[in-house]
């Protein structure tokens, strides 16, 4: 702008810029726009202020916000200026509010009426700026105030208020797509525009549409395609290319629906081949834009049914990637084959001398991306290279984000590729002693029972050989200076069950292990507890055998500190442990007995051993026992009928339902007189718990209730206390949405494989000087050695490995040979739906529902709101259906037959948020039954004599 004062600023304007600019300091910028923002708050209150001037004064207030200070008392100004006539100050008032308000603000009320009359301007630059404020600035609630103006701008003679308003109808669909599920045909009417620009335009909230519900837009394969080859052919526009590549962005949003539209689907995927097979001769890998649309045709190849030539042209373009010098590019080249293997596992061994280099690269990110390509291609051939590699790397790394992640992915490939269970082991012990506070706690749980069951054969001494090593390791590790507290209690568990049963460590020398373990912890209770239950198993475990047990100093020292401990788990514990110590041979073989750490232990929940003694105390005069949901006051209130039986059989007890009111005395086989249904109370002053008492007892039977029962009516009361009751909304919400079908077929095996001979893309062509390391080869031999065609993923293997998996934590990821059965099965059953003809889907079913929602509402409501909630509906019908019929394909129409055809979803939303208000009034059952349990602590129980006892009470 320099010292002319360009764009018409003033020179104040340029010097507080320059100023800003030349600040030394976070304080003296501060302190400048504190100046300025007092500058600003006289001026732009002062009357009379010229509209040239307040432009700038809003600019400056735009600059101010952008250094993150307050300027909202000039946010009511920038309203205004929406208002002008004057195009430039029009704009820039649409460019200050989009910048300062949000769509929640309480100023959005202001301009609603400005964006209407706008977007209905003779002057398209007008109308652009209300669309930009409409798709930042307008909500859910305001939606419908401007969308038909938005859905009549799509056939606007200029093609970037036609893009502009595509971009609307996308943002209203994110924000509220219920509000314009009836327009999504114009997407589709769009995407044959003359414009790039609005073609393009319309890709975005296709490739969402495309995303929730694939089988819908099967018909726009064929116009995808063609698409596409027009983009790559160079038939759009010069402007359109970026660094001499035609449409680039719009290519790649293409690829991104194709891949979405042709996974699983053979059919689908076969029009796609030529068009990706010419994007991989045609593309220019020179720059980085046309890396991007390599990677993405990669992408697309991965996703769709596999075809072997373009798997094999996807290799070669992963083959530079890896080669390059870029890390940027190894690291696409990295994600690519990790998409490629999943179709062709063998296109991994091509890049094997490549990988390696990457995984050594001094560069985290790419080592971290070759970590998770190696998670991918684990097999049991080559699980303890990479399990060993990646151990390695989470001890030298200390993310503890990234080192969790790590771990448990060791643990994933250890327990579902384990060649042996020794092996499996160790290496449990490595992942536990490096990050085992970052463990979940069920993987310790899984190893315990790994080694307490074994190898699940008739093999007693390959169990005994298990356990003895782990004894082993354990004794080996425990003297590690720091261990994490989960290790530290497999350790003390494994030691108490098998330390002395080979007879190679004695009870004393485990026995001071564990206390060393206790006394080395102390602050560990759950540790210290687990060395506690592993002494007194040894102890039980010398006594069974008849061996006299001699109590090391340390361990009655410690006996003696927990019996005084402040924790009541750990006294028991020691209690236990000298009790244990006094038994018998034979007393202590039945209560502990050796290796029984897998024998199944029946628990009597019920105690109905103490039957016999309940029913004597009871009969004795002994209150019955009450369950813990009625002293706590969390009675549900469908158990109210419930207990008018139990009080007929037991008159002690108290009653948790309203007062019912006095009826008169006279003869049981005498019914009662009835009382005209129309009678009302008049309601009188009463307790507020009274109150809210009856309220809650007549809620849960008002479509049940006897009209001729006599009861207040407080529908006109104001509430006062208790918990507010939910709000519609949310109940509509959730009553109103609709489960649409997603595409959830998976990629197929591919029939042909690639034959790897057939490339050129040895690693070291590039540098034929450099000789390969043996252990560079022998590394790859490991990670890539093995057939890969016969191993798949999840298989199980002959050991304990398999077992242990089964007890395993539940793991995310499925069994590809069964999602792929289930793919085929899918393809075979669902013939996709006929959508050749592109005009506008009906969103009402032609078929009449199964079941009327307005019966379901019959007793619930009264009938009042019932009619209300059809006319209110039949009333806003005609505006929506009149934008549904402007846009509607010349077909004729199938829902005449439905009687519900012209109800709009948003009456029968209304029907069901009335509903629900009526089924969600009155208090909260919670606060009335603690004021009884409150009552009931005063020892008065009701009974037959006096029954109006508690109402005298309550006043």
């Amino acid at each position: 702008m320099g010292s002319q004062g360009g764009f018409g600023q003033s020179k104040e304007f340029l010097d507080l810029v320059k100023s800003i600019g030349e600040a030394r300091s976070k304080a003296e910028e501060d302190r400048i726009v504190l100046h300025e923002i007092e500058t600003l708050k006289r001026r732009i209150s002062e009357p009379d202020t010229p509209k040239r001037k307040m432009k700038e004064y809003i600019i400056r207030l735009v600059y101010v916000e952008m250094l993150g200070h307050d300027a909202s008392f000039g946010y009511i100004h920038a309203v205004k200026m929406t208002h002008d006539d004057s195009l430039s100050l029009k704009r820039t008032g649409y460019l200050a509010v989009t910048l300062f308000l949000n769509e929640d603000h309480d100023l959005i009320i202001l301009i609603v009426n400005t964006i209407q009359k706008d977007l209905k301007s003779d002057n398209y630059l007008v109308v652009c700026a209300a669309l930009n404020a409409v798709c930042r600035l307008i909500n859910e609630e305001t939606i419908p105030a401007v969308l038909p103006q938005v859905v009549e701008l799509l056939g606007h003679s200029k093609e970037a208020v036609r893009k502009k308003a595509i971009m609307a109808l996308h943002r209203f669909y994110q924000k509220s797509p219920s509000s314009v599920q009836h327009l999504v045909s114009n997407f589709r009417k769009r995407l044959c525009d003359n414009d790039p620009g609005v073609m393009g335009a319309t890709l975005c909230p296709l490739f969402d549409l495309i995303t929730i519900d694939v089988n819908s837009y099967k018909d726009l394969v064929i116009s995808f395609v063609s698409i596409l080859k027009q983009v790559a052919e160079r038939r759009l526009p010069k402007s359109y290319d970026y660094h001499q590549m035609p449409a680039p962005f719009i290519q790649i949003r293409l690829l991104k629906i194709m891949a979405l539209l042709g996974s699983g689907d053979k059919q689908a995927s076969e029009n796609m081949y030529t068009v990706v097979g010419d994007i991989f001769r045609k593309c220019d890998s020179s720059s980085n834009i046309g890396n991007a649309i390599l990677y993405e045709c990669i992408c697309c190849v991965s996703s769709i049914y596999p075809n072997p030539k373009l798997i094999e042209s996807a290799a070669d373009v992963i083959a530079r990637f890896l080669k390059s010098d870029s890390h940027n590019l190894k690291y696409m080249g990295i994600d690519a084959l990790g998409r490629l293997i999943k179709t062709s596992p063998e296109i991994a061994e091509q890049h094997q001398l490549a990988v390696i280099d990457c995984l050594e690269d001094p560069d985290d990110t790419l080592k971290r991306k070759t970590f998770e390509l190696l998670y991918k291609m684990t097999k049991s051939t080559n699980v303890e290279v990479i399990v060993d590699r990646m151990i390695d790397y989470m001890i030298s790394i200390n993310d503890n984000h990234y080192k969790t992640e790590i771990a448990s992915r060791c643990v994933e490939l250890a327990e579902q590729f384990a060649p042996s269970n020794h092996w499996f082991i160790q290496t449990m012990n490595k992942v536990f002693e490096h990050a085992g506070d970052l463990v979940n706690i069920k993987v310790a749980h899984n190893l315990m029972r790994l080694i307490a069951e074994g190898f699940g054969e008739d093999d007693d001494n390959a169990d005994s050989q298990l356990r003895s090593s782990a004894v082993e390791s354990y004794l080996r590790i425990i003297g590690e200076p720091k261990l994490p507290s989960v290790f530290l209690q497999v350790i003390c568990w494994v030691l108490g069950e098998y330390g002395t049963a080979d007879g190679k460590f004695s009870a004393s020398y485990i026995t001071g292990k564990l206390c060393d373990v206790a006394e080395a912890y102390s602050n560990d209770e759950t540790v210290k507890a687990y060395a506690v239950t592993s002494l007194m198993k040894i102890s039980a475990f010398e006594i069974a055998a008849g061996r006299k047990v001699d109590m090391l100093p340390e361990c009655q020292s410690l006996i003696e500190e927990l019996s005084a401990s402040h924790s009541t788990d750990l006294q028991q514990r020691a209690y236990e442990l000298q009790a244990v110590i006094g038994l018998d041979a034979r007393a202590v073989e039945i209560i502990m007995p050796s290796d029984a750490s897998c024998e199944d232990i029946e628990i009597d929940k019920n105690l109905s051993f103490l039957n016999g003694y309940v029913q004597q105390a009871i009969e004795k005069g002994a209150q019955p026992y009450i369950s813990e949901n009625e002293r706590s006051g969390m009675l549900n209130i469908s158990n109210f009928k419930n207990q008018d039986q139990h009080e007929a059989s037991s008159m002690h007890s108290l009653r948790f339902e309203a007062y019912e009111f006095t009826k008169p005395s006279m003869p049981s086989r005498i019914p009662p007189v009835s009382l005209a249904s129309t009678t009302e109370l008049v309601p009188v002053p009463e307790p507020s718990y009274l109150r809210e008492t009856q309220k809650v007892a007549s809620s849960p039977s008002v479509s049940n209730a006897d009209p001729s029962e006599l009861r207040l009516r407080l529908d006109g009361v104001q509430k006062k206390w208790g918990r507010p009751t939910y709000s519609s909304s949310e109940t509509s919400t959730s009553s109103s949405t609709s489960q649409k079908t997603v595409n959830g077929v998976s990629k197929v095996d591919a029939t042909g494989t690639v034959n790897s001979k057939a490339h050129d893309n040895s690693y070291n062509s590039r540098k034929p000087q450099v000789e390969i390391s043996p252990e560079k080869q022998k590394l790859a031999a490991s990670l890539f050695g093995g057939s890969s065609k016969t191993d798949k993923r999840g298989s199980t293997v002959g050991h304990k490995a398999g077992k242990a998996s089964s007890h395993a934590v539940e793991k995310p990821q499925t069994t590809k040979a069964t999602v792929k059965s289930t793919a085929v099965e899918k393809i075979v059953v669902q013939q996709p739906p006929d959508l050749l003809d592109l005009g506008e889907t009906t969103m009402v079913s032609s078929s009449p529902p199964s079941v009327d929602p307005f019966k379901q509402l019959e007793g619930l409501i009264e009938p009042t709101q019932v009619t209300s909630s059809v006319n209110h509906g039949g009333n806003k019908s005609p505006d929506l259906m009149g934008l549904y019929v402007e846009t509607a394909g010349s077909g004729p129409s199938t829902d005449d037959a439905n009687p519900l055809s012209g109800l709009t979803n948003s009456a029968i939303k209304n029907a069901h948020e009335g509903t629900t208000t009526q089924l969600s009034k009155g208090p909260n059952t919670k606060h009335s039954l603690e004021k009884d349990a409150l009552v009931r602590q005063m020892g008065v129980t009701p009974t037959s004599h006096n029954p109006n006892l508690f109402k005298d009470l309550l006043g």
